[in-house]
C-alpha cells in the first residue's frame, strides 16, 4: 500500500516548476465542484479530499479503489488486478455513491465487489471525496462518502490556442503492464470538441515474496479499452454538451472455486454435494489444513465487460430572476458483463439504467445562499445464468433536496435536507417494495485565529435497502458466498457527528477529523455457516457504531525538504455486544519525506498497516505489514510542451500483504514489489 499525500499542501512532485523554490506554506483554496455552492475545502464543515490532475499523475491506477486506498480513512475492496471499489471509513458499496462530475456511475458494482467500477481513473483530471451535509445531496444511502470524478469529456471552455491536450505512456514490472492515453480538444466560434482514450494490457501480477500459491496471483490479469467523444456549445453564460463513452474491460476472477457447485441451503446451514452434514466452524478449518481443490478446468473465468453511456451536462448563469445559476447532469447506461468459464458464458449481468438532476441557485435572500433540486434515477437491472443469485427487478429512486448556508464572520453555518422515493418492482414471484426516506444534515465552521479553522457537522441519513439486499438467493462462487436476501429490511437510519480541526497555512499545515456514526437497524451480510471456505451470507439489520480518527501533518523542514505524518483509524461493531463487523479495515500510520530541487523531486515513504483481530463470526484475522516506496520525478519543456517523467518503486522489500477488506485475501494477495516508469506531455 503507496500512502499518498494529496490533501497536504505542496508535497507533490509535480507542483514544482523547473528551476523554481517552494514557496512558504499556503494551502491553496481548492473549489469542490460536487458541493452545491462549489466552496473550497476550508470552508466545509466536514473532511474532504482532493486529488488534482498533477496529485493523480502518479496516483493513478486501474481501478477507482486502488487510485484512493493511500488516502487517510479510504482503502478499498481489492479484488485481483480488475476490480476494486473504495471503501470509506468502513463502509462500502452502496454506501459509498461514485460520480462522473455529479451523475452517478450506472453499472454493477455495488452488488458485488468482483464487478469493476465503469469508469476509468486514467482519464480522470481530479478526484473528490465528500463526507457529511455536502454528500447527503446525492442520496441518503451515501452514509459513507461520495466520490467525484471529473474528467474533460464535456469541454466547459473553448482552448485559447484552439487545440490542447496531452499524451501519456506509463507501465510497472509486476504486473508488466503498458497502458498508452490520450485525449484532444479543439474548437473555435463557440464550440468544441473533445476526444480521449485509453488502452491497457497487464498479466498476472507478482506478489510479494513467501506466497504459498506461487510468484503470481492466477486470473488477476486486466485488459481494458475506452474512448469518449464529446462536442459543448459555449456562450457567455454557460454551456451545453453531450458526450459518448464506450468501455470494454476483461479481467480475470482469483479465487473462483467450482468446488461448490451444487451447494444449497438447509435453513441456516449449508449443504453440499458429496457431505453427509452440515458444516459449521469445523468444516473452515478443516480446508485450512486438508483440502486442496481441483482449479477450473479450462482456465480462470474471466469477466468480459461492456459499457456504453450517454452524458449530458449544462450550466446556466443567471438563468432566470431570483436564481444565479443553473446546473443540469444526466446520463444513460447500457452494461453488460459476462463471467465467462471454459469458453462459455456462464452469467450475464446487464444493468439499463438513466439518471437525471437539476440544481437551482437561488440569489442571496438575507444573507442566506442556498441551492434546490431534484433528481431521479431508474435501473433495469437482471442477472441470467449459472449464478443468477438476484432475480431481475427495476429500481425507480426520486429526491427532492436543499441546502443553505450562512456566513457571518468568521463563522459559517450550513444545512441541509433531502426526502426521496424508491420503488422496486421483482421478477419471480418476490413481493414488490416501497420505501421513502428523510436526511437532515447541519454544520458549522469557525476559522477561529489566523491559519486556522475548526469545523463541526451532524446528519441524520435514511439508506433504503437495495433490490440485492432484499431479493438475493444464490450462490455466487467469486465471492465464495451464498446469499440470502430479506425482503423485510427496514431502511436504516445513520446518526452521524463529525469534528474537524484544520491548520491551512504556515510551515506546519494539518487536518485532524474525529467522527461517530451510530446506525440504526443497519444491513449487513451476517455469516450463518461455512462450508470449508464458503460463506452461508444472509442479509440482516442491527444497530451498529462506527467510531474512528483521521489525520495527516505536513511539516516545511526547509526549501527543499519537507517531511509529513498520516494516520487512520475505524472500530466497528454491532451494538449490545452482538459482535464485531465483518471486513473492516485495520488503522494505518505513515511517514514521508519529500524534495524539490528546481527540476527535480524525490520521495520516500514507508506505511504500517495494523493487525486485524477484531473480527465478526467466521472471520479469520488478517496479519499487519509495513511497505516502502521511493519515488523521482524531472519536468521540463520542449517545443513550448510540458513533459513529466516518473518513476516509483512500490513495495521496495517486496512484503507479503492481505487486504482484510477483501472476499478473497487469501487468494489474491496485494502486489508485489513494482517499478512504474511513465512520460506525460501537455501541449
Amino acid at each position: 500500500m503507496s500512502i499518498s499525500w494529496a490533501g497536504v499542501p505542496a508535497a507533490g512532485w509535480a507542483q514544482a516548476a523547473p528551476g523554481s523554490e517552494p514557496a512558504p506554506q499556503q494551502l491553496q483554496e481548492i473549489t469542490v465542484s460536487a458541493t452545491p455552492l462549489s466552496r473550497g475545502e476550508q470552508d466545509l464543515a466536514a473532511p474532504v479530499t482532493v486529488l488534482d490532475e498533477e496529485d493523480l499523475l502518479t496516483t493513478r491506477r486501474a481501478t477507482l479503489g486502488e487510485t484512493l486506498e493511500h488516502e487517510p480513512g479510504i482503502t478499498s475492496s481489492h479484488f485481483g488486478a480488475g476490480a476494486s471499489r473504495p471503501i470509506i471509513r468502513g463502509m462500502d458499496a452502496a454506501r459509498v455513491k461514485v460520480l462522473s462530475d455529479g451523475a452517478e456511475v450506472q453499472d454493477a458494482s455495488t452488488i458485488s465487489p468482483d464487478h469493476a467500477v465503469g469508469l476509468e481513473p486514467m482519464l480522470s483530471h481530479r478526484v473528490e471525496v465528500l463526507r457529511g451535509p455536502a454528500a447527503l445531496l446525492y442520496g441518503g444511502g451515501a452514509v459513507g462518502g461520495v466520490v467525484n470524478v471529473l474528467d474533460n469529456k464535456i469541454p466547459t471552455a473553448v482552448p485559447e490556442d484552439g487545440v490542447e491536450g496531452s499524451v501519456e505512456l506509463r507501465g510497472a514490472t509486476a504486473p508488466r503492464e503498458t497502458t498508452g492515453a490520450f485525449e484532444l480538444t479543439t474548437g473555435g466560434k463557440g464550440f468544441a470538441l473533445h476526444a480521449e482514450g485509453l488502452k491497457r494490457g497487464a498479466s498476472d501480477y507478482k506478489v510479494g515474496r513467501g506466497w504459498a500459491g506461487g510468484d503470481r496471483v492466477d486470473g488477476s490479469y486486466n485488459h481494458t479499452e475506452t474512448g469518449s467523444v464529446g462536442l459543448s456549445w459555449i456562450g457567455d453564460r454557460g454551456y451545453i454538451g453531450l458526450a459518448y463513452t464506450s468501455q470494454h474491460n476483461r479481467y480475470g476472477l482469483p479465487g473462483h472455486d467450482h468446488s461448490y457447485e451444487g451447494c444449497h441451503t438447509h435453513g441456516a446451514h449449508l449443504h453440499c454435494p458429496d457431505d453427509g452434514h452440515d458444516h459449521g466452524q469445523e468444516g473452515h478449518a478443516e480446508d485450512e489444513h486438508d483440502h486442496d481443490h481441483d482449479h477450473e478446468e479450462h482456465g480462470v473465468p474471466f469477466v468480459k465487460l461492456r459499457s456504453q453511456r450517454w452524458d449530458v451536462r449544462g450550466e446556466l448563469q443567471d438563468p432566470f430572476a431570483g436564481f444565479s445559476r443553473l446546473r443540469v447532469r444526466a446520463g444513460l447506461t447500457d452494461y453488460q458483463h459476462d463471467e465467462i468459464e471454459g469458453g462459455t458464458v456462464a452469467t450475464t449481468f446487464r444493468n439499463k439504467a438513466h439518471d437525471g438532476r437539476v440544481e437551482l441557485e437561488h440569489a442571496p435572500i438575507g444573507g442566506l445562499r442556498g441551492v434546490i433540486g431534484a433528481q431521479t434515477t431508474r435501473r433495469d437491472f437482471s442477472a441470467l445464468g449459472e449464478e443468477a443469485y438476484v432475480q431481475p427487478t427495476i429500481t425507480r429512486n426520486h429526491g427532492l433536496f436543499a441546502v443553505e448556508e450562512y456566513t457571518v464572520g468568521d463563522w459559517r453555518f450550513e444545512g441541509g435536507l433531502r426526502h426521496e422515493w424508491q420503488r422496486i418492482d421483482a421478477q419471480g414471484g418476490s413481493p414488490d417494495s416501497k420505501h421513502r426516506g428523510t436526511s437532515v444534515s447541519a454544520g458549522a465552521v469557525w476559522k477561529f485565529a489566523p491559519q486556522y479553522s475548526v469545523g463541526l457537522s451532524a446528519s441524520r441519513s435514511q439508506r433504503l435497502p437495495t433490490a440485492e439486499e432484499l431479493y438475493a438467493d444464490g450462490l455466487h462462487l467469486a465471492t465464495a458466498t451464498y446469499e440470502v436476501g430479506n425482503a423485510n429490511l427496514k431502511k436504516e437510519t445513520s446518526n452521524n457527528v463529525d469534528l474537524t480541526l484544520r491548520k491551512f497555512a504556515g510551515p506546519t499545515t494539518f487536518s485532524v477529523s474525529v467522527f461517530h456514526n451510530k446506525v440504526d437497524n443497519f444491513i449487513y451480510g451476517r455469516t450463518l455457516d461455512v462450508y470449508e471456505n464458503l460463506q452461508l451470507l444472509e442479509y440482516s439489520q442491527h444497530d451498529a457504531t462506527f467510531t474512528g480518527l483521521e489525520a495527516k501533518v505536513r511539516h516545511q523542514l526547509n526549501k527543499v525538504f519537507a517531511v509529513s505524518l498520516m494516520g487512520d483509524y475505524v472500530r466497528a461493531k454491532l451494538d449490545g455486544g452482538a459482535g464485531n463487523l465483518p471486513r473492516i479495515p485495520a488503522h494505518r500510520v505513515g511517514a514521508r519525506l519529500d524534495a524539490r530541487w528546481q527540476a527535480w523531486s524525490g520521495d520516500v515513504e514507508l506505511s504500517y498497516v495494523g493487525r486485524q483481530n477484531k473480527v465478526a463470526e467466521f472471520e479469520t484475522e488478517t496479519a499487519g505489514y509495513a511497505m516502502l516506496n521511493l519515488g523521482a520525478a524531472y519536468e521540463g519543456r520542449v517545443s513550448g510542451s510540458r513533459y513529466q517523467i516518473y518513476v516509483r518503486a512500490n513495495n521496495l522489500t517486496n512484503k507479503l500483504a492481505y487486504r482484510h477488506t477483501s472476499f478473497i485475501k487469501n487468494a489474491a494477495p496485494l502486489m508485489g514489489r513494482s517499478i512504474v516508469m511513465g512520460v506525460r506531455l501537455t501541449f
